[in-house]
């Protein structure tokens, strides 16, 4: 019989609670996108908040592809790859129903 090790990994860098463990979230690059949009988002910190914006965000139509460069705690760079021009009210609103805010144009 062999027996499981829980080795109990944690992201040292995490800062919500409900991570335990890490796990790849960005979707892989599309070589097809016609337009891509970059948005600051505050308050993500970990994986789970990036895969919870990631989620929100690809369900948008015309949205083909999200990246994501987190600034844990800080304000992080989201780049959404399109086929057309995403409406800003939509991102704003997708962003905010993962729970988070968007923090203004990006530089």
């Amino acid at each position: 019989m062999t027996d499981r090790i829980d080795l109990v990994l944690k992201d040292t860098n995490a800062g919500c609670a409900c991570c335990t463990t890490s796990a790849a979230t960005d979707a892989p690059a599309s070589t097809s996108a016609a337009v891509t949009k970059d948005v600051l988002v505050d308050g993500m910190t970990c994986s789970h908040c990036v895969s919870s914006v990631t989620e929100e965000l690809t369900a948008i139509d015309g949205v083909e592809n999200v990246t994501v460069d987190l600034n844990a705690g800080g304000t992080s760079r989201v780049t959404i790859h399109s086929a057309a021009p995403i409406d800003s009210d939509a991102v704003k609103a997708a962003v905010e129903e993962a729970g988070y805010a968007v923090a203004g144009s990006p530089a």
